[in-house]
């Protein structure tokens, strides 16, 4: 009886010790998850092997959650540019258009040409047409048409983009197969940004590899093809990598800042993302995230 009484009591402290071995790590997971949220890395994700079903299927949601938490903030933030794009919009318009057109008439009078007056209005003229660009430009983020989406061969779109930029040396690891839900038109043209930019910043190799995210989603309907893009050009500095998709925010004396914002807000139109890779590998300096529905 001793005997039977020691063994009892071994195996009771061996299941309190596993169940509070258990729970000190479901809080420390628990912790992990928030502080990712809290630092805006809402790609984290923890594995859910050997986990029992109930805990399994709680993880799997919370993996889910920060992708659909990532998704609403940059929706959000996408939103919120576009509303003050339509505002900066109409009033630079307002403002601009009658000194170009009055410039434009003082230019032409005989009484102007040649005289000390017509530098001053020339350069005045040319000024409002310089903001008159840059008002078209706010109306490429704020008058983006409808996505039309169709099945799109994501082998045969990448070779193509490839065909453009022959001096650069091409990785590419998609399979033929691999098909995807989007507007092919919009979709050619954020990749097309991705490598310009690349040629821009000196890169001579660009890298495509495609990643199914077949296991982390709980929600067939909503599956992504994830397409990483990166290249070995000049790295992004640390304190450009916040502003990186805000619209108008460049570092190129001769870029205008739309390229990205206006790819980031195609991808989201498709039911995408796009979003910059903090941690580039395969010998990259600077590496994009696309996520494209893919065909069900």
């Amino acid at each position: 009886m001793n005997w039977l009484l020691i063994l009892i009591c071994i195996v009771a402290l061996l299941i309190v010790y596993v169940f509070f071995h258990h729970q000190r790590k479901l809080r420390q997971r628990a912790w992990m998850m928030r502080e990712a949220i809290r630092n805006r890395d809402f790609s984290f994700r923890l594995p859910t092997k050997q986990l029992p079903s109930g805990e399994r299927a709680m993880q799997q949601l919370l993996n889910d959650m920060g992708q659909e938490i990532r998704s609403l903030i940059t929706q959000n933030e996408v939103d919120s540019w576009q509303r003050l794009t339509r505002v900066l919009t109409h009033e630079m318009m307002n403002a601009t258009a009658p000194i170009t057109s009055i410039s434009q008439s003082l230019l032409s009078r005989p009484d102007v040409k040649g005289t000390p007056l017509e530098d001053g209005i020339r350069a005045i003229h040319e000024t409002s047409c310089h903001l008159s660009d840059f008002v078209a430009n706010y109306r490429k983020l704020s008058e983006l048409e409808k996505p039309v989406l169709s099945i799109v061969r994501l082998r045969e779109m990448t070779d193509d983009v490839s065909r453009t930029y022959p001096a650069l040396c091409w990785q590419i690891e998609i399979p033929s197969d691999y098909t995807v839900k989007a507007d092919a038109g919009m979709l050619r043209q954020v990749m097309m940004n991705l490598v310009k930019n690349a040629v821009e910043a000196g890169a001579s190799t660009v890298v495509v590899e495609a990643v199914e995210d077949a296991e982390n989603s709980s929600d067939k309907s909503s599956r992504l093809l994830y397409l990483y893009i990166g290249n070995d050009g000049l790295p992004i500095p640390a304190e450009n990598r916040q502003s990186l998709f805000v619209p108008f925010f460049t570092t190129k004396r001769s870029g205008n800042g739309i390229g990205l914002s206006l790819s980031r807000r195609m991808m989201i139109q498709q039911g995408g993302m796009l979003d910059l890779v903090e941690q580039p590998r395969n010998g990259c300096h600077v590496a994009f995230l696309l996520g494209i529905p893919l065909c069900q």
